[in-house]
This record gives C-alpha cells, structure tokens and sequence, in this order.
C-alpha cells in the first residue's frame, strides 16, 4: 500500500505572459496517469472541508485554481498536510490514501484531474472501512 510519502507535489509550467499566465496538463506528462475524469469544487464556504476519503483504484491530481485550501492525507499510519494556493502546483494523490480538503479560503475553486471515470465501488468513505481495507 502506498503510503502519505508517496503523495507528491508537483510543480506545473507557467508560460507567462503579461495578458496572463497558462498551465498546459499534458496525460503521463505533467502528471503520471492518463486523465478520464476532470471536476471541480467550488462555492465551498470558507474554513469548511469536503473529501474525507479514500480510492481503491483512482489517482487523485488537485490544484488549487483559485484560493486555497489544505488537503489532510492519511495512510493509516501517517498524517501529512499539503498546502494548495498556487494554480502552477498539484497533488498526486494515488489510490490507497485517505484525503480530506479542509480550510478552503472563500471563492476557492479545487480543481480535480482523475485517472478513473466515477464509479461508486472505487470509494471507501467510512474511516473504520478505509483501516479495514488497508489491513
């Protein structure tokens, strides 16, 4: 099983330009898994969390592209807190993690790069459950 180690923060290109900047997000480039699912939150009430779980088969990648947040990642063993406020920067988070986005700041938008089409099955969302899984 992986564990909150495995998680890795990712440093995006910015082409810059005095108009404004863009990130391209190439499929196993400027990510490791091919893309199937793209989604975002947003009107999150500032310092509330959403997420609060984990994936059996499904890679996670987040960016904060507006705002930030933080995201909590658990492993059953370890806690680690990653800091997302810059659009350039990601989050790979792989199957076998438990992950909670917390702390929004108000008009934070997260948006969400997935390896898998949703499908229920994939989620463990019961804490106890994700402990069980991982044993």
């Amino acid at each position: 099983m992986p564990t909150t180690y495995d998680c890795s923060v990712f440093v995006l290109p910015k082409i810059a330009n005095r108009a404004g900047n863009i990130t391209p997000v190439h499929n196993n480039i400027e990510i490791p898994f091919s893309i199937k699912r793209i989604f975002y939150l947003y009107d999150v009430p500032g310092g509330e969390s959403r997420g609060a779980h984990s994936h059996k088969e499904c890679h996670q990648f987040l960016i904060a592209a507006s705002g930030s947040f933080e995201v909590l990642l658990d492993d059953g063993k370890t806690k680690r807190l990653i800091q997302l406020n810059r659009p350039d920067i990601g989050l790979h988070i792989p199957p076998g993690i438990w992950a909670s986005e917390i702390n929004f700041s108000s008009g934070s938008i997260c948006l969400v790069l997935a390896s898998h089409k949703y499908n229920e099955s994939d989620y463990i969302r019961n804490y106890e459950d994700f402990i069980q899984y991982l044993k």
